[in-house]
């Protein structure tokens, strides 16, 4: 399976209740993570993947103003639809709601507030996609694993137990907010009920793929990051992460017109056309200066 045959789904739904009172007039996924929107890191991860149609899903609130930022996607490659959550009732409610948009296709699911970083995170991705069948988690060790879904491997690296913030972890591995579907996803959805807090559980999810024998979990190593940007703290550390990179490298993270430009999806012209329109800040000045870099 090519990763041009795999749909992807940004969920960005929800209150964000968490990081109130920034959120009363905003989605969470709409603030700077330093020097770029929240759902920059996403959208670029599953641009690494390879991915280039796309559904965002948001509130009916904020909708209209992803669609104002992200556009059709067509100035980076990018076919981007868009689609309503109504209110939060779950992550596996995502796949619902994208149904009709995947169309009997496998998926790759983000959530809206995950950033990923690592060297090799592209090829990751691209050697999961390999497996057409049944569903792909990514775990990440994690010092506090109780605040996350945890899942728990037998010495040959296959999962034996899935548990939702456990008060006893077995493992210190978390579940990411990054998963690969095979085409049966939303109708196992379908079949879910809801949790004790009303939501259609994405752990519920996984675990109809694990008791099918057919889970599979790729574990983020040393070298790789993941932050969830949940909370005030968790975003200020995700901003000075980003910003310690970028200014110890000389790099930008989460640059959708990079990304498409060393995809091979805009041509040299194209790049300079996008970083004329944002010329007048520094991560347009950054934008102008990749091609005089790669064609001195």
């Amino acid at each position: 399976m090519t990763a041009h045959a795999r749909s992807g789904i940004i969920l960005a739904g929800g209150s964000g209740s968490r990081l109130a009172p920034a959120t009363l007039a905003v989605s969470k996924q709409l603030l700077p993570v330093y020097d770029k929107p929240m759902i920059y890191h996403p959208l670029t991860t599953l641009m690494l993947a390879g991915v280039r149609r796309i559904l965002v899903i948001a509130t009916p609130r904020d909708l209209p103003r992803f669609q104002h930022l992200l556009g059709s996607g067509e100035q980076w490659g990018l076919d981007l639809h868009y689609a309503e959550q109504p209110a939060p009732e779950g992550l596996a409610q995502a796949l619902l709601i994208a149904r009709t948009f995947l169309a009997g296709q496998p998926s790759i699911l983000i959530l809206g507030d995950n950033l990923f970083y690592g060297p090799d995170l592209g090829a990751q991705l691209h050697r999961a996609q390999t497996q057409t069948v049944g569903a792909t988690l990514f775990a990440y060790r994690v010092r506090d694993p109780s605040r996350y879904g945890v899942v728990e491997l037998d010495p040959a690296g296959r999962p034996v137990s899935i548990e939702e913030k456990p008060a006893r972890p077995r493992s210190p591995l978390a579940v990411t907010g990054l998963y690969l579907f095979d085409a049966q996803a939303p109708a196992w959805a379908q079949t879910l009920k809801p949790s004790a807090r009303g939501e259609l559980e994405i752990t519920d999810l996984n675990r109809l793929y694990l008791h099918a024998g057919q889970l599979r979990v790729q574990t983020l190593g040393t070298g790789n990051a993941w932050l969830d940007m949940g909370t005030h703290d968790d975003l200020l550390d995700a901003s000075l992460f980003v910003r310690t990179l970028e200014q110890r490298q000389g790099v930008k993270l989460a640059s959708p017109e990079e990304t498409a430009w060393r995809a091979g999806w805009i041509t040299d012209a194209h790049l300079r056309d996008l970083a004329r329109a944002q010329a007048g800040g520094a991560y347009g000045q950054y934008l102008q200066t990749l091609t005089e870099q790669e064609n001195p």
